[in-house]
């Protein structure tokens, strides 16, 4: 789903929390929102959800909150609001560690924005936790079904947004069938032996089998344009090779537009080719940098993704970290932050010192996001 943003403003609140479920991709639960809204007129920026317990920490809590609205800041927003999901009822009637989590956002923001609005989503209804007006918040909330008749609600259905009912179904990737992955296996196997092979034939095969690691993600992803699901891809062939740190940064390489073929140059050789060095750094400037990056092609990264997905559902559960990780690469310069975390968490659980899921693990703690969102903050 392909929706500009800036085209989203604020009239009223309740047109903010039907958006939400839709930027985020899924319905949040035990968790905290705080929106950017930039000048002139109210314009939704930047989005970020934290869990509500890390909120409610009484000492990483109010230092998350002052990272949280630095973020926003540097977006650009002129005001911000915050919203509360819990499982729990109306927390205006009794003590409720809700009004911590409050207490650590609005005083984070008090100075660059003052007053922060903080909206409460409970399972029943919604309402503004500082209201005790009955004819605007009465007991329980409004109710939920409110927020099914707005103007963003309905914009966003005819644009084709569909929201996941959990975080985790964000990343729904379902497994191939028993045979395909017997036979990749096999496959797999056979390619692993020939690295072996490689090595110790010395370096000119090495960079033989790297290239040919890269041209099975070529017609990997040429067999994803012409037939979804690529049932002939050479699916094991690509497993094995990305466990080769050479060739999964030449797959990272390939998913810019215009380097050509810079990827499979740079899996030639065992020492480094300080011009291919510099034009791939050049090329991931082109995701990162602030100065250079470019907006992520969509139909492009969604080709890759089904691509990068495949080999996940073809190949051994428990040892997909490169597969993860390149997937969460594409969700953060999608600016999919919440996909991004759930691709990590997947990442590591197969591989916990996987570096380039570490590294990137820090981006998302640091809150950095790609290059071309912080060209247009700024």
């Amino acid at each position: 789903m392909e929706t500009d943003i800036e085209t989203i403003r604020v009239s009223e609140p309740r047109e903010v929390l039907a958006y939400i479920p839709h930027r985020l991709g899924f319905r949040p639960r035990d968790s905290a929102v705080l929106i950017s809204l930039r000048p002139p007129r109210g314009a939704v920026g930047l989005i970020m959800r934290v869990d509500l317990p890390d909120l409610l920490d009484p000492e990483a809590g109010p230092q998350l909150a002052r990272s949280a609205i630095t973020t926003l800041d540097t977006d650009g927003a002129r005001r911000v609001m915050c919203v509360l999901y819990t499982d729990g009822p109306d927390p205006r009637r009794r003590p409720s560690p809700l009004h911590v989590a409050a207490r650590h956002v609005q005083d984070a923001a008090a100075g660059p924005f003052g007053p922060v609005d903080v909206l409460v989503v409970t399972p029943d209804g919604y309402l503004e936790l500082g209201c005790d007006d009955d004819a605007c918040c009465p007991a329980g909330g409004r109710p939920l079904r409110e927020l099914e008749s707005t103007l963003v609600g309905a914009h966003m259905v005819l644009a084709g947004s569909a929201v996941a009912g959990s975080r985790e179904d964000l990343v729904p990737v379902e497994r191939a069938p028993d045979q395909a992955r017997r036979s990749v296996s096999r496959v797999r196997r056979r390619w692993e032996a020939r690295c072996l092979e490689a090595w110790a034939a010395g370096p000119d095969a090495v960079g033989d089998w790297r290239a040919a690691s890269v041209a099975a993600w070529r017609a990997a992803v040429a067999s994803v344009e012409s037939t979804p699901a690529g049932r002939a891809a050479p699916w094991g062939r690509l497993e094995a090779g990305l466990a080769d740190r050479r060739v999964r940064d030449a797959v990272l390489v390939s998913l810019v537009p215009g380097t050509g073929d810079l990827a499979e140059r740079c899996v030639r050789g065992i020492g480094p080719d300080p011009a291919d060095d510099a034009a791939m750094g050049a090329a991931l400037r082109r995701i990162m940098d602030a100065d250079e990056g470019i907006a992520p092609p969509l139909a492009r990264c969604r080709t890759h993704e089904q691509t990068l997905q495949a080999v996940v559902a073809h190949g051994r559960t428990g040892h997909q970290a490169p597969a993860w990780t390149l997937l969460a690469v594409l969700s953060w310069w999608r600016g999919d932050g919440a996909r991004t975390q759930i691709l990590l968490d997947r990442a590591l659980a197969d591989d916990p010192d996987y570096r380039l899921a570490r590294m990137l693990v820090d981006l998302l703690a640091a809150a950095v996001g790609p290059g071309w969102t912080r060209r247009r903050a700024a």
